[in-house]
């Protein structure tokens, strides 16, 4: 065998590293970056956070997997903790954003075909989304790029341009059983939904019978400063999917539903053998420990300002490099006017890590415990690379 024994579906950067620390990266050479990629929102907690450590080493050396034959303490104290936290009355552990995902369209198609309608089925979604890798999810996202070679795309989607309440208006139909939405677009390029449209979409389904359904794996648990990011627009879905930061760097997912929601959900429909085992409840009772800690979303909030003004700073500094900021929380977008890979390579040449998005942007998603200082010293390590870039767009047109 020659070459790596990996599927070639990863572009890999050079980098490797040994340990973490906080919001550090150190690789086996001893190299610091700075890690603004998070994981891709992952890491909430930043590397090796002592509550995370404790809770994972106390569950590991008791019990990791029972299966779901079985009542799992944990699991029922994370279940009610989220919850008593949100809109959701009832809650399926998942191991990722993407079964997440799968189980909030089972969750409202299984609705509307317990309700007497089995026609409804079909689930509206939004150009630029990014709902997962299974069949049904890159359907549901509807990337053409995700989408080719796969056979053909499964059934009961339709998308429409993101923002465009019209489109939503002219889409709905008697098959139409639910709407799906990023509340902030994560791998379409840190693209924040208007609380008004969050609103209008909620008034919809209100009107129609259908149910709203929230993707909130990349900006929910604090990232964008409230728990979960529907709380912005004064409205609540009646089902969620969640990951990323509800684990803490380990593999997480769940999805929230009313109890009116998720009412058609009985045993024998839905099912899993490794979501929320021991360990997994273990961590992601740890991780809400810290983050519903008095002052936490605060700290958020006033971290991600400077963080928002200092790029804002940057954007009006180098104006050839940076086109506009956008985001919310700590979920930051640089979106460039160069190629937005040269940028993010002259930033890992300072030693700070993002992550590539659409619309040429660059997604800035540090740990939610990141001091203000840190986030100064991104901003300075960002600062180096722009500067860079700029004298040598300068050097080329002289």
């Amino acid at each position: 065998m020659s070459g790596s024994a990996l599927y070639e579906t990863f572009a890999r950067a050079p980098l490797a590293f040994d340990h973490g620390e906080g919001t550090w990266l150190v690789t086996e050479k001893g190299e610091r970056y700075l890690d603004f990629a998070g994981g891709i929102a992952v890491n909430s907690l930043g590397h090796g956070h002592p509550h995370l450590v404790a809770a994972l080493t106390e569950q590991a050396s008791k019990l990791w997997h029972v299966s779901n034959l079985y009542e799992i303490p944990g699991q029922a104290r994370l279940g009610e903790r989220l919850a008593d936290a949100t809109f959701a009355d009832k809650v399926f552990f998942t191991n990722s954003g993407a079964e997440a995902l799968e189980c909030a369209i089972k969750t409202a198609r299984r609705y509307q075909y317990a309700k007497g309608h089995p026609e409804r089925f079909h689930i509206i979604t939004f150009e630029g989304a990014f709902h997962g890798r299974t069949l049904a999810t890159i359907a549901a996202g509807g990337q053409a790029k995700y989408l080719e070679g796969f056979g053909p795309k499964a059934p009961g989607f339709d998308q429409v341009p993101f923002g465009d309440l019209d489109a939503v208006k002219a889409a709905i139909t008697e098959a139409t059983a639910g709407i799906l939405i990023e509340p902030v677009q994560g791998e379409g390029g840190i693209r924040p939904a208007s609380p008004e449209f969050l609103r209008a979409l909620r008034g919809l389904c209100d009107e129609h019978g259908l149910l709203l359904i929230f993707d909130e794996v990349q900006c929910g648990v604090g990232r964008t400063g409230k728990l979960f990011a529907y709380e912005w627009p004064g409205i609540a879905p009646d089902i969620m999917a969640v990951a990323k930061g509800i684990g803490g760097g380990f593999p997480l997912g769940a999805c929230l539903a009313t109890a009116e929601a998720a009412s058609g959900m009985i045993a024998g429909t839905h099912g899993t053998t490794y979501g929320g085992n021991p360990l997994a409840m273990a961590i992601g009772n740890a991780v809400l420990d810290v983050v519903l800690e008095e002052g936490f979303l605060q700290h958020v909030g006033d971290v991600a300002l400077v963080f928002r003004q200092g790029l804002a700073s940057l954007k009006d500094r180098f104006p050839d490099i940076i086109e506009d900021v956008r985001g919310e929380g700590l979920m930051l977008g640089i979106k460039a006017r160069i190629p937005s890979g040269e940028l993010l390579m002259a930033m890992r040449d300072q030693h700070i890590l993002g992550v590539l998005a659409g619309d040429n942007v660059i997604r800035l998603l540090p740990p939610l415990t990141t001091t203000a200082e840190e986030a100064r010293e991104g901003l300075a390590r960002i600062e180096r690379a722009a500067g860079k870039l700029q004298q040598e767009n300068l050097k080329k047109s002289a």
